[in-house]
């Protein structure tokens, strides 16, 4: 019999992700607590949009929050190279 350790992210009681590792799984919810604080940001703002879309738009800055860190610093999208442009067709 084999035994495995699983790290589980739980979010207001839901399952969202397993990992093998605790650096992997700690990273994931480092991620979705960005996430959570870009979401509350956008539904404080006066814009007018849902829920959902708040929680999309949130969740979409925080996986490219290098891309925004980048734009904040230079005003400027960062350049296109071959890696970026292998993610965006991935």
């Amino acid at each position: 019999m084999a035994v495995e350790i699983k790290y589980v992210v739980v979010r207001k009681g839901e399952e969202k992700m397993t990992f093998a590792t605790k650096k992997e799984a700690d990273a994931h919810d480092k991620l979705l607590d960005m996430a959570d604080a870009f979401t509350e940001w956008l539904l404080q703002s006066g814009i007018q949009m849902d829920e959902t879309q708040a929680e999309d738009l949130g969740l979409y800055f925080a996986e490219h929050k290098e891309t925004v860190q980048h734009i904040l610093r230079t005003s400027k999208l960062p350049e296109l190279n071959a890696e970026t442009i292998t993610d965006q067709t991935e």
